[in-house]
């Protein structure tokens, strides 16, 4: 009788765009993938710097607690860079959608808190384009073309820093919007983002 009285007290859902339902499950598994495969690449190389050089033997700006293992950075710099594209390309797709849609304006005004706002648009507008643009300034193709980007982050190495710690803040954000998710009612929140039709029958 309890858990039917909870159960009618959770809030529907708000309704979910088919495109916003799209990308956001692309974003998921290929935002696991990126965090698996820079997982994979650190342990080739895990110290951090600040400037334009770095290497083994050199003072860290940051000695990362992980172990080295220079035998998965091959596959993992491969899957972080395929990743990584499709990351940008459904970012695109998201952030022209939801400009169109006014998903930023009304909608969010209507469905979360200020805090909510906040966060959600600091990670679309500026932690994701952050890592987008460190990333390029890692690729030594961007820096023959471009060392003006380069520049901009402070140099090759700290571009790598400024990435992991844009990481950081990413995890931190994912971890908070999971325990959100979860304590709005999980079944109901992960239904409306599949189907758009309430909680999905597991």
């Amino acid at each position: 009788m309890k858990a039917t009285i909870e159960k009618q007290n959770v809030p529907d859902p708000p309704p979910h765009a088919a495109v916003v339902r799209l990308t956001h499950w692309i974003n998921t598994f290929s935002f696991l993938a990126l965090l698996v495969s820079g997982i994979a690449i650190l342990m080739a190389h895990p110290h951090l710097y600040w400037g334009e050089t770095g290497a083994f033997g050199t003072p860290a700006l940051i000695d990362l607690p992980i172990p080295l293992n220079t035998d998965e950075s091959g596959w993992g710099r491969s899957l972080h860079f395929l990743a990584a594209w499709i990351v940008v390309l459904n970012g695109m797709v998201y952030v022209v959608s939801g400009l169109l849609t006014r998903h930023f304006g009304s909608r969010m005004t209507q469905t979360y808190t200020v805090v909510q706002r906040l966060a959600y648009l600091a990670v679309v507008f500026v932690l994701f384009p952050l890592m987008i643009g460190t990333g390029l300034a890692m690729s030594p193709a961007v820096m023959a073309v471009l060392p003006a980007m380069v520049g901009l982050f402070g140099g090759h190495q700290s571009a790598r820093t400024i990435h992991f710690l844009v990481m950081d803040f990413l995890i931190l954000f994912l971890m908070a919007h999971v325990a959100m998710v979860w304590l709005a009612g999980f079944r109901q929140r992960v239904g409306a983002m599949i189907i758009d039709r309430g909680p999905v029958q597991l």
